[in-house]
């Protein structure tokens, strides 16, 4: 089986200073991908070079078996690849369907004249529509993406992200900034909406990590030194000693404050 998205001995450096170290990772088609690692691994700078926004120093980077290491990101978006932002990244002056039908436009092929005919784009609404739907923010669907709540914010963003009928979804970080509860919420909809496609996330919330991915591959000093399932990388010494550990350790030490 083809891969979904692979990464042969990818490397980045700024200037002397090399981030990505040979890093190596194959995805299949559908599975659900959690990227943890320590500050500084270089997850943000791994999703900057598959999402096209920075140009590999050296290695290649594969979607569905076709490289696109080089190209632009809005080439990269055209062949099946999306994301979404640490930072909410929408058009705060339109509405909930108008940012969803914005997204849809594009993948259509409206392109730049877009504006001329949005009544009669039926096939752009239809979908900006079940997008809605999907995210479930149908009763917010005339209000403006900045009256949203914050979580209300997170989910459109990542309606906009799927609205173009993207095979890989690539979320930076998508509960950051949300209560307990917002989270639990958030990866049930997360997990109904990417049904079907291959999902990377970064996530720093170990809850959220093993509650949505099928696998974890854990980036440290910008090399993969585990890629497997949840419950072999909690049991992975190596993962423990060079990161796992004392993450687990804070987040319940945390928990157990918020207990009193």
């Amino acid at each position: 089986m083809t891969p979904a998205l692979e990464l042969k001995d990818l490397r980045k450096s700024f200037g002397k200073t090399e981030i990505i170290r040979g890093a190596n990772l194959s995805v299949a088609p559908g599975e659900r991908v959690a990227i943890i690692g320590p500050n500084g691994a270089g997850k943000s700078t791994l999703f900057n070079l598959i999402s096209g926004r920075f140009g590999a120093t050296q290695g290649e980077i594969l979607l569905n078996g076709q490289r696109i290491d080089g190209l632009p990101p809005y080439e990269i978006s055209r062949r099946g690849l999306a994301r979404s932002f640490q930072v909410s990244n929408l058009f705060n002056r339109l509405s909930v369907f108008e940012n969803l039908r914005c997204a849809v436009l594009w993948s259509l092929g409206y392109k730049y004249a877009f504006w001329k005919f949005l009544a009669g784009a039926r096939d752009a609404n239809e979908r900006a529509e079940e997008v809605l739907a999907m995210i479930k923010l149908e009763r917010r669907r005339d209000a403006l993406a900045m009256n949203l709540t914050y979580a209300e914010q997170r989910a459109l963003e990542i309606g906009i992200t799927i609205a173009g009928g993207a095979s890989v979804v690539l979320l930076d970080e998508p509960t950051a900034g949300m209560s307990r509860s917002e989270t639990a919420r958030f990866i049930g909809l997360i997990r109904e909406i990417t049904v079907g496609k291959t999902l990377l996330t970064v996530e720093h919330d170990m809850g959220v990590v093993f509650g949505l991915a099928d696998k974890i591959a854990v980036l440290v000093y910008g090399e993969v030194i585990a890629f497997d399932t949840p419950e072999k990388v909690r049991a992975n010494e190596r993962v423990k000693e060079a990161y796992l550990g004392s993450v687990l350790a804070e987040q319940q030490a945390a928990e157990a404050g918020q207990g009193h």
